[in-house]
């Protein structure tokens, strides 16, 4: 959970399809509801989260097609990633 209480869900895969995606949205559990997020740079599915401040969140690995060895940080503020 963020500083501010609310929860950040990003990337996965589409199951539909097979398609993997970039888009990232925000859970405000107060409020039962989900705002957009801007998206990462790239999908990440099955990656791992570690939040680094009350406002930076650290999306590592996981795959899309093939295993990732990349990883972008999400700034709550800016609502902006920066790959890594």
């Amino acid at each position: 959970m963020l500083g501010n209480g609310k929860v950040l869900v990003s990337g996965g895969l589409h199951t539909g399809g097979g398609i993997y995606v970039s888009s990232a949205d925000l859970y405000d559990p107060s409020t039962i509801t989900w705002t957009s997020a801007s998206s990462m740079s790239s999908p990440h599915a099955d990656a791992m989260a570690s939040i680094l401040t009350n406002d930076t969140v650290l999306v590592v690995g996981g795959s899309a097609v093939a295993t990732l060895s990349s990883a972008e940080i999400y700034n709550l503020p800016t609502n902006t990633w920066t790959s890594t």
